[in-house]
């Protein structure tokens, strides 16, 4: 059985995917199942308390996600997922850069509700992609502040009103710091908790 600081391991130095090989998702991908089989939290929807917090994307199959990281002028920064569980809220950010001063921002808002044990619908509500410093970008947590203050930022900060904007993921594994999750489009997730 393969073990949390195996999967760790395996997946450092991967820049979240984009320098996997074939060889190495389909190691990533086998650890990632024998590691959710030992969940320890199979209802992770009822630990509220492990689920809130900002999550820092460790590695991906998300063909979007690691696209951000194939535009040749943008180098892919940290990607969050930050989890409100009080107001059902998923705050999705990515940091990118490129030239300097140009520092960006992509970000999606969406709401969450769980419809089984381990499964959430998630709609997207929002869309926010900008200049950092335009933005007065800090960190996640004041940025996502910023947002539930109601601000409207000097950026690409538009509603998603298309109502086709949704899908759902499952948390497949969930302790103190770690979260792993698969997503209705297939792609699989792990993340770490940022303290």
């Amino acid at each position: 059985m393969v073990s949390k600081s195996e999967l760790l391991e395996a997946i450092a130095g991967k820049n979240r995917g984009l320098l996997a090989t074939e060889t190495d998702k389909i190691a990533i991908l086998a650890a990632v199942a024998q590691l959710e089989d030992r969940n320890p939290n199979p209802r992770p929807l009822e630990r509220s308390d492990l689920l809130e917090g900002n999550w820092r994307l460790l590695y991906t199959t998300s063909k979007g996600l690691l696209n951000l990281g194939r535009v040749p002028v943008w180098q892919l920064g940290q990607i969050y997922q930050c989890v409100r569980t009080s107001t059902s809220t998923i705050y999705n950010i990515a940091e990118v850069s490129g030239l300097p001063y140009l520092e960006g921002l992509v970000s999606v808002c969406a709401r969450f509700e769980g419809v089984s044990e381990r499964r959430v619908n998630v709609r997207f509500d929002r869309s926010i992609v900008g200049l950092q410093r335009l933005i007065g970008y800090q960190s996640p947590s004041d940025f996502i502040r910023q947002i539930e203050m109601g601000k409207k930022f000097s950026a690409f900060d538009v509603p998603i009103e298309n109502r086709e904007q949704k899908g759902w993921l499952d948390i497949t594994y969930l302790d103190e710091d770690l979260r792993i999750g698969r997503g209705n489009e297939g792609s699989v997730f792990v993340l770490t908790k940022e303290l």
